[in-house]
């Protein structure tokens, strides 16, 4: 399959999205390493990085954030994240393919991007069972941190019932900060007080 990347900043950390011709297929975060450099167009390995628009339209391509890639599903995934860290798109419409995950982890991740919209929360236990799946609420935690594209498919959204529970997202050592960021972000949770 023949995909295509780019790397944009944004306050949780440097995300990498990479679709290939008809779904989005991955994002993860990239290291402070792979995410330094200038703006640039496709490089040979198909990766660009483009920085935050600092409040522009997320709409409209600028001469420091290129949208032109060749891959239209690429342009339009770097669209709706750039509105999704603007603040004015709470739920992505892009088609995603999971890859090699189980008929099961499918279905959990699946019913997660469908019932589970932005500035609300779900339970392990609760996703278990809107799934349908009949797997315990331990299982869905596993299918959370197998999960190829979060953000877009927002596992982060995912709870245990006595508090964040876990998360794989974030870089090293800050993924449960990152949790909290963008549940916050998305008013799905109070405010610290202080």
């Amino acid at each position: 399959m023949t995909t295509s990347s780019v790397t944009l900043d944004t306050f949780v950390g440097s995300l990498t999205v990479t679709c290939g011709v008809s779904a989005v297929v991955g994002l993860e975060w990239a290291t402070p390493a792979e995410a330094v450099g200038p703006p640039a167009a496709p490089d040979p390995a198909g990766i660009a990085t483009v920085p935050p628009r600092n409040g522009t339209d997320p709409t409209e391509p600028s001469a420091d954030s290129p949208t032109d890639f060749d891959n239209p599903l690429l342009n339009e995934a770097v669209t709706q994240l750039r509105t999704y860290f603007d603040g004015r798109l709470g739920d992505f419409d892009l088609p995603v393919d999971f890859g090699q995950v189980s008929d099961v982890a499918r279905t959990v991740l699946t019913t997660l991007a469908e019932r589970v919209p932005a500035g609300t929360t779900v339970t392990y236990g609760e996703l278990a069972e809107a799934s349908g799946t009949g797997i315990p609420a331990r299982a869905v935690g596993g299918i959370m941190g197998l999960n190829p594209i979060p953000i877009i498919v927002p596992c982060h959204r995912v709870v245990a019932g006595d508090g964040l529970g876990g998360y794989s997202g974030g870089l090293p050592g800050h993924e449960l900060e990152t949790k909290r960021r963008l549940l916050e972000f998305e008013d799905a949770l109070p405010r610290p007080l202080f």
